[in-house]
């Protein structure tokens, strides 16, 4: 079984990337064999088509409800029970998996497409495209096309498997706006020797970038009615913060896992700001305060805390509930605090709540009656054993993200990056304001807090015939409370999308529906029961219109007859 020829294609405009993997491989036996087609793509993705051709017949994947392709799936399996074609296999990818039989001679050609937004993190876009081919491909390429009407401010690549005889396939092309990065190794170029077929190409192939800022209120684009509004303020004073980190040491933290927080709590600690004010709280069956109350970053502080967390160790049960509402009691009592700073809880646990309160319900209703709105709560979650449902919609419901740490080498780096995301809070309550009769299915547009490198992203549709789109912020920074306007000229900002040839159709509008069914999925995470519902319902329908395989729909793929009939793709998702 030979793979021929393999194609990444991937067009990103103005942050929104569609990518299309196509593999050709021809059965060279002469008898017939399994063709397997296996992709790695990224877990923020969403799958939008599938198909394989065998011999000029083709056998489209065909997106559904989940619900019901898994009764029909269910029928005509009705004993052999099938793994599904999609699984998580990292931190941030996931993998698509799916095998045919083919003649002797024949060849088939699979082709998967999907498409993502492009988050910013630490002032950057990262596009990951995971390379893994297993053999060697006469006709290997990945293109990647940029067009970005702000201006692309910088770009680079990278990749894990690099070497100089690599790096002569790799071109870049780049102009104000646009760039297009092309990767064509020969078979010579992809051997790790000459003598032997083995390839060189496995892992990860990035693309980082970031955009120009001019505008203060952001940057505007419209193609056919539907509009993108992009604010991401920088060289703004950073608020002081009031943090309480809240570090789990109960027994299933001993060994590696407590090493790998003691350093990160070491290396985080060098990174808190002088205006900063920290505390840790520590947890087992006992609940224990480093200091009774948050102490100031001076160098003095920070050299104690170190040797605090040098002490660090594991044993006993869990009391995430008393944990926490300490923490909130911590900051309830604080006292000249800077006016202006931002409160958050850091909340650190590798397990299950098994000591005082251990109906997660309970906690979570506790937690956010104690927290009220005042302060933010993030939750990371340490390895496979946390309740990771419970952890996320704790930290939903109070103005936070959860995070699964990964129990890799990289431990610590990964809790060292989540703190730094979090790190310098530059603005607050900020309100995302346009005409109100003008916009529909408008995106969510108040935000408790803005991050130094992050971006705040809304969209929605025009509904009448505007000229101009008026726009205007609000928020609170740590000097004053501000308000920026903008006017965005409708047919000026349709024309910047004219006659591009590689921009695919409408693409705000499949932008403005990714967004929307990530955000309505997230709300439904924290919503009552009954809100559940309507919004999943909403999700669905949108999954459904705009092809998108998402938590709520499967993706039923077909083989020729004779075969496992259909098999289904459904989307993992980090709770399981």
């Amino acid at each position: 079984i030979k793979i021929y020829s393999l194609h990444v294609d991937c067009k990103v405009t103005s942050r929104f990337a569609h990518t299309v993997i196509t593999s050709k491989i021809v059965n060279q036996a002469n008898e017939s064999r399994e063709a397997t087609f296996e992709v790695e793509l990224p877990k923020t993705a969403f799958i939008t088509n599938f198909s394989m051709s065998i011999d000029g017949k083709v056998y489209p994947g065909i997106i559904k409800e989940k619900a019901s392709a898994q009764k029909e799936y269910d029928t005509a399996v009705s004993h052999g029970q099938s793994a599904g074609l999609v699984k998580i296999t990292g931190r941030k990818l996931e993998q698509f998996h799916v095998s045919v039989s083919i003649a002797a001679a024949s060849k088939v050609t699979f082709e998967l497409m999907y498409e993502e937004l492009l988050k910013r993190q630490l002032g950057k876009f990262e596009l990951l495209i995971k390379v893994r081919p297993k053999q060697l491909v006469k006709h290997f390429q990945i293109d990647v096309h940029i067009f970005e009407p702000q201006g692309i401010r910088f770009l680079e690549t990278g990749s894990t498997f690099m070497t100089n005889e690599l790096t002569e396939a790799l071109t870049k092309v780049q102009n104000e706006t646009k760039a297009h990065i092309l990767f064509k190794p020969t078979v010579d170029q992809q051997k790790i020797n000459p003598e032997l077929d083995e390839t060189l190409l496995n892992g990860d192939f990035v693309v980082r970038y970031d955009v120009k800022r001019g505008a203060a209120a952001g940057d505007i684009q419209i193609v056919n009615g539907y509009f993108v509004h992009y604010f991401a303020p920088h060289e703004m004073p950073v608020f002081p913060k009031n943090v309480i980190f809240v570090i789990d040491r109960s027994g299933s933290m001993a060994g590696r896992k407590i090493e790998q927080t003691r350093d990160a709590l070491l290396k985080i600690l060098q990174d808190l700001r002088l205006e900063d004010h920290f505390s840790f709280i520590t947890f087992n069956r006992k609940v224990v305060e480093w200091k009774s109350s948050l102490l100031q970053a001076t160098a003095e502080n920070v050299a104690s805390a170190a040797g605090f967390v040098q002490t660090l160790s594991a044993s006993g049960g869990t009391d995430i509930n008393r944990a926490l509402l300490t923490a909130v009691s911590v900051l309830d009592k604080a006292e000249r605090l800077p006016e202006r700073s931002v409160s958050m809880i850091i909340l650190l646990t590798d397990g299950q709540p098994t000591s005082g309160e251990s109906n997660v319900e309970v906690i979570q209703e506790n937690i956010q009656k104690a927290v009220n709105g005042k302060y933010t709560l993030f939750c990371l979650g340490f390895g496979f054993d946390v309740s990771y449902r419970f952890l996320e919609k704790m930290a939903l419901s109070n103005g936070g993200i959860a995070r699964r740490i990964y129990e890799n080498a990289d431990a610590a780096l990964q809790l060292q990056g989540f703190y730094q995301e979090v790190a310098t809070p530059i603005l607050m309550k900020i309100e995302m304001q346009y005409p109100e009769n003008a916009i529909e299915g408008l995106t969510k547009n108040n935000f408790k807090l803005f991050f130094e490198g992050s971006e705040i992203i809304v969209s929605g549709k025009i509904s009448n015939e505007l000229d101009l789109l008026p726009v205007e912020i609000k928020a609170q920074s740590h000097m004053s409370d501000l308000t920026l306007k903008e006017e965005a000229n409708v047919k000026e900002k349709e024309q910047v999308f004219q006659n591009q040839s590689y921009i695919f159709g409408n693409f705000i509008e499949r932008l403005w529906a990714y967004l929307t069914i990530q955000q309505l999925l997230e709300k439904s995470i924290s919503a009552q029961e009954e809100d559940q519902k309507t919004l999943e319902a909403q999700a669905l329908e949108l999954s459904l219109q705009y092809s998108f395989v998402t938590p709520l729909t499967s993706m039923v793929v077909t083989k020729p007859t004779g075969q496992e009939q259909a098999e289904l793709a459904n989307k993992p998702t980090e709770a399981g």
